[in-house]
């Protein structure tokens, strides 16, 4: 089944719907579908046909849920940019991608303007800022089209998102999601996170849609429900928690850091999120003393751990276990990534690919329908990920005697801050190029607002002298703003083992030791 046909579906059996509520505009199914169509007529126009690729950089809009479906429809791969990169890094995914259309927002028209040079297959940039130069303008694009479209038949394995991840060695890579791994997503999404998902449901999309909001969006959109958007460009908490009680919101999608602001918000003491039925939360681990805090403002939380390779489908921490004064095992639950998803396998796995005990600490493996058939373009990362039938998620872990599966550290030393996957090495390599740096380190400390911070240990060439506010410009310069070091320390020499090898673990136990949180 074509993916879009979630939408094509909801608007002949609810046409009336609200679909989209954006400020003082409100949309119904019927006209959202009718939209959509009018996207995937244009693309076909534009020169666009099944298996191409087309490249989204957009803030969190509803166009950017139009032209997802319109090109699930028209049998194309919908690639979603994450919005806060560096430009070079929104070059190098529309080029990777092989990307002939770009749909964007007007906040990004002058950047896009600069790579423009660097993407000779990109022959159209649809905006819905000012059509100036060779951007055309989205509505007038929309409006040219006919608002009946067939959707196209597709194959189960046909791309239909390729969901760009941050590269371990700085180079992002496309995982390919297929109509087949979405529709599992998608049908899971029902059994575990919201079973009792009914005909009036309201998401209110405070997330990126490149994220777990746009992949959330599907069943959502399944079951017609309301999609709410703040008139934003960042993530403000009295504008969602005013916005939860304003429109009775009934699911959203978080991340830890974005949770710890609501708390600490003190509007939240005054606002009703009664309506709440998931409140999922995700993308990085929290600490228990703040996820206890979470549970005492907000109803029905429940955590989902996964990776962009197996679309947020490992495991779940269902809302039953999110309580309070519960007994021990309870307690440490909470702590927990939770339990295994609906038809989905999840083992233990030591370096040479054999099962472990419960109990026992090793690599977490998955297989299912959900999980993706490979990188874009880049057989040797799909090899080294897709062995024997199982993905390797890098990450490592046991499952204690219930079923439970608790993370302990990341194989790849990946950092989360704020939600967001940062590689240290993209970083390190960075710092590498500044004449005064010698060696580097990047870690991940302990960061109350974010989670994570990014911190950078470095030894300086002898001579050589530089500033922690230099290195951290250095950073910013080249690389996403998010991306660069909250903090340098500078050290004589980085510790290392008998074979020369930096042990980062060494550097980080300082900073983690005492906290309640083992990853």
């Amino acid at each position: 089944m074509n993916i879009g046909t979630l939408l094509t579906t909801s608007a002949a059996s609810r046409p009336e719907n609200s679909a989209i509520v954006c400020g003082p505009r409100r949309v119904n199914y019927e006209q959202f579908n009718a939209r959509v169509n009018c996207l995937s007529n244009a693309l076909r126009r534009l020169g666009a046909r099944p298996h191409d690729n087309i490249a989204i950089l957009m803030v969190n809009f509803p166009q950017m849920l139009e032209v997802m479906f319109a090109a699930f429809k028209a049998g194309c791969g919908a690639v979603p940019i994450n919005w806060r990169l560096h430009p070079s890094e929104f070059a190098y995914i529309i080029d990777n991608a092989e990307a002939t259309i770009l749909f964007t927002t007007a906040e990004f028209d002058e950047q896009v303007s600069q790579i423009r040079r660097d993407l000779p297959r990109l022959r159209h940039i649809i905006t819905t800022g000012l059509a100036t130069g060779d951007l055309q303008d989205y509505e007038a694009v929309l409006a040219a089209e006919s608002e009946h479209f067939a959707d196209i038949d597709v194959a189960p394995d046909d791309v239909a998102w390729l969901f760009y991840t941050s590269g371990t060695t700085g180079v992002p890579k496309g995982a390919m999601l297929t109509h087949r791994n979405l529709l599992g997503m998608t049908k899971r999404f029902y059994s575990d996170i919201c079973p009792d998902f009914g005909d009036d449901e309201v998401v209110l999309h405070a997330a990126p849609l490149s994220h777990g909001s746009g992949l959330y969006a599907l069943p959502n959109i399944g079951r017609a429900a309301t999609h709410v958007f703040l008139e934003l460009t960042s993530f403000d908490p009295d504008s969602v928690l005013e916005t939860i009680q304003s429109q009775r919101v009934t699911n959203l999608f978080a991340a830890p850091a974005m949770i710890k602001r609501l708390v600490d918000c003190p509007a939240i003491d005054h606002t009703d999120v009664s309506s709440l039925k998931a409140f999922v939360w995700g993308g990085a681990p929290m600490m228990v003393e703040d996820l206890q805090q979470a549970i005492t403002k907000f109803p029905n939380m429940v955590q989902i751990y996964g990776l962009g390779e197996t679309p947020m489908t490992i495991t779940y921490l269902p809302r039953r276990d999110h309580v309070l004064g519960g007994s021990d095992a309870q307690t440490k639950r909470l702590a927990s990534a939770g339990i295994r998803r609906t038809d989905v396998d999840v083992a233990i796995v030591d370096g040479n690919d054999c099962f472990l005990a419960v109990g026992e600490m090793g690599e977490i493996v998955t297989r299912s329908d959900v999980m993706t058939k490979g990188y874009w373009r880049d057989p040797e990362a799909t090899t080294e990920t897709l062995r024997r039938g199982w993905l390797h998620t890098g990450d490592l872990g046991y499952f204690d005697e219930d079923g439970y599966l608790f993370l302990m550290d990341r194989s790849k030393d990946m950092i989360i801050s704020g939600g967001e996957n940062i590689y240290p090495r993209e970083i390190e390599e960075v710092l590498a190029q500044h004449p005064a740096v010698c060696e580097v380190a990047v870690i991940g400390v302990p960061d109350k607002q974010w989670g994570e911070a990014i911190k950078a240990v470095v030894s300086l060439v002898p001579g050589q002298d530089v500033t922690e506010e230099a290195l951290i410009a250095f950073c910013k310069s080249r690389i996403a703003s998010y991306k660069k070091p909250k903090s340098v320390d500078f050290v004589a020499e980085l510790p290392k083992n008998n074979y020369g090898k930096i042990v980062k673990r060494d550097l980080r136990e300082p900073y983690w030791r005492g906290h309640q949180r083992s990853i």
